[in-house]
């Protein structure tokens, strides 16, 4: 190899480097939710402080990150357009929306869309139900598997010992550290496999049920779930309609996650 190839190797090396050095910023900030120093991008990223300032500015530049004051940074404009196109081009985009609406018509709950990301979980889209009755939830927020009925989902196709090395050891605990039962949680996924689906009254509060099935791809791996999150008594006395509903619109959706992604 010539020393000029080899030298060119290198530099795509460290423009691939700096390429994901760039979305290491930009899910830093996602995740955070709220603007941060390059100091804080830094540490959180474990990275050099030289190399977050100069690819902030380059950023910046872009219009990808803004300046939102006291010397921290947050996504920029750029990003929202880049997510607008998105929305209006991408023929899944449309797919996702269209099967929320017809879960809200069909049941008046609040329907969402949730995927993985990592070893976490995050709600991709979200449909407010017609009732009064309304629920909390940030799009894009990172939360431990064990903690909703879509992560009982989104884990089936694991072993019990895969499981138990995806999930971090920290995540069998609520947000108060009420630890979750290990067994509890596999024994929680295995009916998840057989059935098809998992309901459950939320861990998180005292008022609602949970209610996830996959969104699955040809092998039968979920690419991600429907849930309908509703008040409890709601939730009981129309159990198998919610269910039949969210498995109608999963099975017209699957056809949009057709491989890998």
């Amino acid at each position: 190899m010539s020393a000029a190839v080899e030298a060119e190797g290198i530099k795509a090396k460290g423009r691939a480097r700096g390429l994901d050095r760039a979305f290491d910023i930009l899910d830093c900030l996602a995740e955070a939710r709220r603007p941060l120093r390059a100091g804080e991008i830094a540490a959180l990223l474990g990275a050099p402080r030289s190399t977050i300032y100069e690819l902030g500015a380059l950023l910046q530049a872009r219009g990808l990150l803004e300046d939102a004051g006291e010397g921290k940074l947050f996504l920029g404009e750029r990003v929202h357009l880049l997510a607008a196109a998105y929305a209006a081009v991408s023929g899944r985009h449309a797919a996702i929306q269209s099967a929320l609406k017809r879960i809200v018509e069909e049941t008046a709950e609040t329907a969402q869309f949730c995927r993985l990301d990592g070893n976490q979980y995050y709600v991709a889209a979200q449909r407010e139900g017609s009732r009064p009755f309304r629920i909390s939830t940030d799009i894009g927020e990172r939360v431990p598997l064990t903690w909703t009925a879509s992560g009982r989902v989104l884990v089936d196709h694991l072993t019990p010992d895969e499981i138990l090395a995806f999930v971090p050891p920290g995540d069998f605990a609520l947000p108060d550290g009420t630890p979750i039962d290990r067994e509890a949680f596999l024994t929680e996924v295995a009916e998840t496999r057989a059935r098809g689906h998992f309901t459950f009254d939320s861990l998180l509060d005292s008022y609602t049920h949970c209610f996830a099935v996959p969104v699955s791809r040809p092998d039968g791996q979920a690419a991600a779930t429907l849930c309908i999150v509703a008040p409890r008594e709601d939730a009981k006395a129309n159990h198998a309609a919610y269910l039949a509903s969210l498995k109608r619109a999963a099975a017209a959706l699957s056809t949009h996650f057709p491989d890998q992604d």
